[in-house]
């Protein structure tokens, strides 16, 4: 338990020390998108009966951010624990696979929810919404946190540099985001965008936090619960793989095998990237040059994830 609550309280620093990009440049971000989204279309849309364009966009904004932002946290910190090495230290502490699951996972749903919450706060100042089912509210936004905040380990674990992580956000999470009903009602696509927005399962998650709001939903609100409590208690589910902890043979080898490749890494391919881009090309275009480099690795890197 002591080793759950250090691992926890280690990842809340790690994001409450950058709390100007963590937490305060999401929540402009949001209301950036209320404003201009307002300003062009209230008056052109509607959506539900009674119901302002602007007041609708609210919770799903609010998701928005809150989702984003608890699967940045956990991705950001594990993808960049394992670049810079000191992954190895997480590992050699004394803490079961939940231990470690549950640290990174609730800093997460922390980080996604104090965003949704200042971006709910600041939105209201400005916007008359009214909150009809606070039970309701809450459900969805822990299940949402701690859904992206899993995705965002998920990525982190496979991914073996930034490149790929932010590849799985801009292909995966952004799109599944911004489809989900965050902007519009379903029910004003045709039939056969309507069908395929059922089968993102972020929309489950936008709309019934909508339906906390408004007390109107695009689908029942009981069956996007269902869906969400579902893929929420099944996130952590732990397979019947061998733990090392429970065997001190498997422990020894798997310290030595990360000692060995932290060694070999360092000493040998892990700086001559940095240094090669860095240097290779002259003064006068070595700007040009290494955004066209990181373009070309960046569809590279695409094109093997596909």
């Amino acid at each position: 338990m002591q080793g759950f609550l250090t691992l926890f309280r280690k990842e809340l620093m790690r994001f409450c020390k950058v709390g100007l990009q963590t937490i305060a440049a999401p929540m402009l971000s949001a209301l950036l998108y209320l404003l201009i989204f307002s300003h062009a279309l209230s008056g052109h849309v509607a959506i539900y009966p009674g119901v302002a364009y602007t007041s609708f966009l609210v919770p799903g904004l609010v998701m928005m951010a809150l989702m984003q932002n608890a699967f940045g946290n956990s991705s950001s910190s594990l993808i960049q624990s394992k670049v810079s090495g000191n992954l190895v230290f997480v590992l050699l502490a004394p803490l079961t696979p939940l231990a470690m699951y549950g640290g990174y996972v609730l800093s997460a749903m922390v980080r996604g929810l104090v965003v949704g919450a200042g971006v709910l706060l600041v939105a209201c100042c400005f916007v008359d919404v009214p909150m009809r089912h606070p039970l309701w509210m809450l459900l969805f936004a822990l299940g949402a946190s701690g859904i992206l905040g899993t995705l965002g380990l998920v990525a982190a674990i496979w991914a073996e540099k930034f490149d790929q992580i932010a590849s799985f956000q801009n292909f995966l999470v952004v799109p599944l985001t911004f489809l989900s009903g965050v902007f519009y009602s379903v029910h004003s696509l045709p039939p056969f965008w309507q069908v395929a927005s059922h089968a993102n399962p972020f929309f489950y998650m936008v709309d019934g936090f909508r339906y906390a709001f408004f007390g109107q939903a695009d689908i029942d609100p009981w069956l996007s619960l269902g869906i969400v409590a579902t893929v929420f208690t099944a996130a952590p589910t732990i397979d019947g793989k061998p733990d090392v902890a429970d065997s001190p043979v498997l422990a020894f080898l798997a310290v030595a095998a990360l000692c060995t490749f932290l060694l070999g890494f360092t000493s040998s391919w892990g700086p001559i990237f940095s240094i090669v881009m860095g240097e290779m090309f002259p003064n006068s275009i070595r700007g040009g040059a290494m955004s066209l480099a990181s373009g070309a690795d960046f569809l590279v890197n695409f094109l093997v994830v596909l």
